[in-house]
């Protein structure tokens, strides 16, 4: 007999094979199952329908790529993604990046009153602002002061996206900048005694300045004859309507507001044309002391107004500032003075409000003021509220049209 157990103990010593089904190539010996599995053992994990679906997918990037390169741009997402990746930190991924904050007042309004230096004042500006490299920004409007909600609106939109720094500069009331969202600037501005401001207004609008003066230039072309040559006086003491309120209501608004009752002669609006020069203006000068006030602008924004002082002082631009001033100006007869102090009552109790606060800020510096003492107020009648017209602002409607010519040569 054959030993049998000695077969089965070498048999049970082999590991099992695995079961492979037949097929018409052969067995495994043969190697035909095994080279058609051999491309698939690269990556065993996945299976023929995750081969297809990742073809697809490669099919749909060559053409949405084939589409970007036609149409000459990627689209925004690929941007945002662009910026998250390249540009942006943790806080600007939960909204735009901020805005660049500048080390000093980046933005600047000159809300200039008409008839108050400023046209010498924006030829300063023009200069100033090549050199330190600052906005300019001036408007084509020129007699609008008084704006509707919805022209406030689209001004202030429009002055608060200018490129900064800048410096805003146009005939206009006070805007509240605050109140329809957006940042209050820094304000400035100049005025001058509101008699001496009245006088040169009316001759402006009759006879111009020296560089009219010199060409031979018509001023309002359209005034009647009779009108340009009103004797001063009478237009004073027969009331008429530019020698009288509403109309010399003048200067409290452009610092009161757009408010309709800052066009009203009386305490409201002078008091709160008060509050918004302690609130909102960095420095309200007066004309009369004009280089103190350049002194003052040179420190408190250098960024604008270094070595304005020297700029103003110089004789070239000393000639060009001469062609400015008013001529044929005659002064009223006392009696026609009384009554213009009585008419300009509030006028007069805010310019000296802004003159003692601006003396002040002088002595703060160290300034001495050269002025002498105001003359005694007398006691002024007070007038009846009226709402004032829109003024004749004939003398601001080429400003910066002189102003281009002048900066030109």
């Amino acid at each position: 007999m054959k030993k049998q157990p000695q077969q089965h103990s070498s048999r049970g010593c082999q590991e099992p094979r695995p079961h492979v089904a037949p097929s018409a190539g052969g067995g495994p010996g043969q190697g035909g199952a095994w080279r058609r599995r051999r491309p698939l053992s690269l990556l065993p994990f996945l299976s023929l329908r995750d081969y297809g679906f990742c073809m697809a997918a490669l099919l749909l990037f060559c053409l949405g790529s084939l589409f970007f390169q036609l149409n000459g741009g990627p689209p925004h997402f690929l941007l945002d993604l662009r910026h998250y990746l390249g540009n942006s930190t943790y806080l600007d991924d939960h909204g735009p990046p901020p805005r660049k904050v500048l080390p000093f007042p980046s933005q600047v309004v000159y809300n200039r009153v008409g008839k108050c230096g400023s046209r010498t004042v924006v030829l300063l500006l023009r200069i100033l602002s090549e050199r330190h490299g600052f906005n300019l920004v001036t408007s084509d409007i020129h007699n609008k002061t008084r704006l509707t909600k919805n022209e406030q609106t689209e001004l202030i939109k429009n002055i608060s996206t200018a490129e900064q720094p800048y410096l805003f500069t146009r005939h206009v009331h006070f805007l509240n900048f605050s109140r329809f969202g957006g940042e209050q600037p820094v304000y400035i501005n100049i005025i001058r005694d509101p008699v001496n401001r009245f006088l040169s207004n009316y001759f402006f609008r009759r006879f111009g300045d020296w560089r009219g003066e010199q060409n031979h230039m018509i001023r309002t072309p359209s005034m009647r004859q009779e009108e340009r040559y009103l004797d001063i006086n009478v237009c004073i003491l027969e009331n008429y309507p530019e020698c009288s309120n509403p109309r010399l209501f003048y200067i409290i608004p452009y610092f009161c507001g757009q408010h309709p009752r800052c066009r009203e002669p009386g305490e409201w609006a002078l008091e709160r044309a008060k509050l918004n020069v302690n609130e909102n203006f960095l420095l309200v000068g007066i004309l009369e002391e004009l280089e103190d006030v350049l002194l003052l602008l040179e420190r408190f924004l250098p960024h604008y107004f270094k070595d304005v002082l020297s700029i103003y002082k110089n004789p070239e631009h000393r000639k060009l500032g001469n062609l400015t001033v008013t001529v044929k100006k005659t002064i009223p007869s006392p009696e026609a003075i009384q009554i213009l102090y009585q008419r300009m009552r509030y006028e007069y109790e805010f310019y000296y409000y802004v003159k003692e606060q601006f003396h002040l800020l002088k002595r703060k510096f160290g300034l001495k003021s050269h002025s002498s003492e105001p003359p005694p107020k007398p006691e002024f009648f007070i007038p009846s509220p009226l709402e004032t017209e829109e003024p004749i602002d004939d003398e601001e409607q080429d400003d910066e049209k002189w102003l281009e010519d002048i900066y030109k040569r």
